[in-house]
């Protein structure tokens, strides 16, 4: 019967989450036809992305289930915090909200909307998943710890992507040029207040949403036996 249980959540979860992506591409599809131009188009490939890191969260589940060995789960779980912040991220293109026609410039908000509420509840999903395997593996205070933590670096990584334009994939193309932006950022915090300020606040809100979220019963319900 558990069994039985879990499975229907699953494909309701998978229901619903198909049902967002496909109203936020029908949007921008929409939109694209009637205007004629492909501006946000981009918006399906920042959907895409935030995509991966509930993909990446669910294989760490499977692999946690199965017994996998902890090098393969690690790797799994440095791919999931690489890809993390792409989901809130998307949250920051709203700077592309452009006073136009009336209708339209209506229409482009609840469609960055439709696009900036999905990314995040995909990043929160998949940050339940991640959650729940390190608390069953050590215990609900470095469950925590591991949320709060990738939180805090996801603020610092939508800082860093819409700030600086760099991308998750850079820390394979360019680690060089990342690093060092990063290490410039920690050796002279005094230099760069903005970007401590910044991000600071990114994370404080995506902590504080995703403290609301697990207190929920049925996000309490989701994070418990499954």
């Amino acid at each position: 019967m558990g069994g039985e249980t879990m499975l229907a959540k699953q494909r309701g979860e998978l229901v619903v989450l198909s049902a967002l992506l496909a109203w936020c591409v029908a949007l921008i599809g929409a939109r694209t036809m009637r205007t004629g131009s492909d501006y946000f188009l981009f918006l399906i490939w920042n959907l895409f992305l935030a995509c991966v890191p509930l993909m990446a969260s669910r294989l760490l589940r499977i692999a946690h289930r199965a017994r996998v060995s902890d090098a393969a789960q690690l790797l799994i779980a440095v791919v999931w915090l690489l890809f993390l912040p792409n989901a809130p991220y998307i949250l920051t293109d709203m700077v592309h909200l452009k006073e136009t026609s009336p209708m339209l410039y209506w229409y482009d908000m609840a469609m960055l909307l439709s696009c900036a509420g999905t990314g995040l509840l995909l990043g929160y999903l998949s940050l339940f998943d991640v959650h729940k395997v390190f608390e069953e593996r050590f215990g609900a205070r470095l469950g925590w710890a591991v949320a709060i933590g990738a939180l805090l670096l996801s603020g610092y990584g939508v800082y860093l992507g819409r700030a600086l334009r760099w991308n998750s994939w850079d820390v394979i193309a360019n680690p060089r040029g990342l690093f060092g932006t990063m290490v410039e950022f920690l050796l002279n915090p005094s230099e760069h207040v903005r970007v401590y300020v910044l991000s600071g606040i990114v994370s404080v809100g995506l902590v504080l949403g995703y403290a609301t979220l697990h207190s929920m019963s049925w996000v309490r319900g989701r994070l418990g036996k499954q």
